[in-house]
C-alpha cells in the first residue's frame, strides 16, 4: 500500500489532481457552512449544470473552457439571487429553472456539434486527466483569491449567515455580501467540475459542512472542521480512486458519506453521555 501511495506522487497529474483538489475542497468546505446554515446548498448543484453548459458552450466554439465557463456561471449566480430575492420564485424553484434550462441548452449544443463522446462523460462525471497545466496555474490563483477574500469579508459572512435582518439593520450591506458568496461559489464549482464533474462537485460543498455539524457547535469550529474534513476525504478518495482504479469523483464522494456516517454516530454517543 505505502509502495502504491508513493508511486503515484510520481506521476505530473495525481500531483495537480490532488493539489487543485485540496484548493477546491477547501473552497468549497468554507462556503458550504454558510450555505448550508442559509438554506441554499443546493445553488452548488443548480450552478454546476450551468456550468456543463457553459463548458458545452465552450467546446462548440474551441473555446478555453474556464474563460468560457467562469463568467457564464458567475452571471448565473447574480441572476440566481436576484430571481429569489425580487420576485414570487422562491430560491429552490429559481435554481430548478436555471440548473434544468442550463444542462438542456448544454445537451442541445453537444448533440449538435461534437456529439455526446469522452469529453462530455468527463465534464459529467470528472477525470483526474481533465486538468492541464495551464488549468492548474488558473485554478491555483482562483482558489487563493476565493481564500483570501473569504477570509477579509469573514466577520460579514458570518454576520448575515445566521441572522441577515439583524445585520441589515446594523449596516451591513447585506446584499453585497450575499452576491460575494454567490461569486465565489461559482468559481468554486467551475474549478472543481473538472476533476468531479457537473454531477458530483455540489457534493464537496454539502457533506463537509453537514458532516463537521454533527459534532461542532459553534461557527469557527464547523468552519475549520469543515475544511479539514473536505481535504482529508479528497486525498483519501484520490488515493482509493488511483489504487484500485475507481472513478476520482464517485470515490471522493463516497468517501465524504464514510465521514458524515462515523462523525453522526460519534455525535450521537457524544449527545447522549451528556
Amino acid at each position: 500500500m505505502l509502495e502504491k501511495m508513493i508511486e503515484m506522487f510520481s506521476y505530473p497529474f495525481m500531483v495537480r489532481a490532488i493539489l487543485v483538489g485540496s484548493l477546491v475542497s477547501l473552497c468549497s468546505a468554507l462556503l458550504g457552512v454558510s450555505l448550508v446554515l442559509k438554506r441554499y446548498s443546493m445553488i452548488g448543484d443548480g450552478l454546476s449544470h450551468v456550468g456543463f453548459g457553459a463548458l458545452a458552450i465552450a467546446t462548440a466554439m474551441n473555446a478555453a473552457p474556464l474563460g468560457v465557463a467562469i463568467p457564464i456561471v458567475i452571471l448565473a449566480a447574480v441572476l440566481l439571487l436576484r430571481i429569489s430575492g425580487n420576485s414570487k420564485i422562491k430560491g429552490d424553484a429559481a435554481i430548478a429553472l436555471i440548473s434544468t434550462g442550463a444542462l438542456a441548452i448544454g445537451v442541445m449544443v453537444i448533440s449538435m456539434t461534437t456529439g455526446m463522446n469522452t469529453d462530455v462523460y468527463n465534464y459529467m462525471f470528472g477525470s483526474i486527466l481533465a486538468m492541464s497545466g495551464k488549468d492548474v496555474e488558473l485554478s491555483m490563483i482562483l482558489s487563493a483569491a476565493v481564500l483570501i477574500l473569504y477570509i477579509l469579508f469573514y466577520h460579514k459572512i458570518f454576520a448575515i449567515t445566521f441572522d441577515e435582518t439583524f445585520a441589515r439593520a446594523t449596516g451591513v450591506r447585506a446584499n453585497l455580501y450575499n452576491t460575494l458568496i454567490a461569486v465565489l461559489t461559482a468559481v468554486t464549482i467551475v474549478l472543481g467540475m473538472r476533476m468531479m464533474g457537473a454531477l458530483l462537485i455540489s457534493s464537496l460543498i454539502i457533506f463537509p459542512a453537514l458532516t463537521s455539524m454533527r459534532i461542532c457547535k459553534t461557527f469557527k469550529s464547523v468552519i475549520i472542521n469543515s475544511a479539514i474534513v473536505s481535504v482529508v476525504c479528497l486525498f483519501i478518495g484520490i488515493a482509493i480512486s488511483y489504487i484500485w482504479a475507481t472513478p476520482a469523483g464517485a470515490s471522493v464522494v463516497i468517501v465524504n458519506m464514510g465521514a458524515l456516517f462515523l462523525y453522526t454516530i460519534v455525535g450521537s454517543v457524544k449527545n447522549r453521555s451528556f
